[in-house]
């Protein structure tokens, strides 16, 4: 009986030891941590960027000639505002309701227009039929099937004569390769 009590002693005691413990490493009042944050954003360099974008060499001033800027009509009554930024040629800014997105733009080995506003997740893509606005933080589509006006010829030059399956063997190849062949042979 005298072990079983002396144990539940024990156990008393590193019992309140251990919330004694918990109660030490609350957590710090939120403006105490906005000040150190705040001093540690002071004492910072001040040519160091939050997050580094691309150099803009010439093929990104390319790209950047190839985006359709303006006012872009999207699904669900939504729309994209594109303007080029006033004082860094090769970059953008991007409006999406009250968001404004800093884009810069990036290549791609698709041949697809790619702008990227790094600091906020945002990427805008501009295909020749369509384009749209992702946040890569929370993995959506903020806006899409946003058209401008070559964008919507293009899509309906699509929807009349859509690309062929390449499951299916072209008739046209098909019909000439015997041809083609009887003509070789004699």
């Amino acid at each position: 009986m005298l072990k079983i009590l002396s144990a539940v002693v024990v156990l008393g005691c590193a019992g309140a030891t251990w919330a004694s413990d918990s109660v030490k490493t609350r957590p710090q009042p939120v403006n105490v941590a906005k000040k150190v944050a705040k001093k540690s954003a002071e004492n910072a360099p001040a040519n160091v960027a939050a997050v580094s974008e691309p150099e803009m060499s010439p093929d990104h001033l390319a790209l950047a000639q190839r985006v359709a800027v303006g006012k872009v009509p999207c699904e669900l009554g939504a729309h994209v505002v594109i303007t080029a930024h006033q004082s860094e040629p090769g970059k953008f800014v991007l409006e999406h309701g009250r968001q404004k997105f800093r884009m810069v733009p990036v290549m791609t080995s698709t041949g697809a227009i790619r702008l990227e506003d790094a600091t906020n997740g945002a990427v805008w893509l501009q295909l020749a039929n369509k384009s749209m606005l992702m946040d890569q933080k929370q993995g959506r589509r903020l806006a899409d099937a946003c058209m401008n006006a070559e964008q919507v010829l293009v899509a309906q030059a699509m929807e009349r004569t859509p690309a062929p399956s390449i499951l299916e063997p072209l008739e046209s190849s098909a019909k000439a390769a015997p041809g083609a062949l009887a003509g070789a042979i004699k």
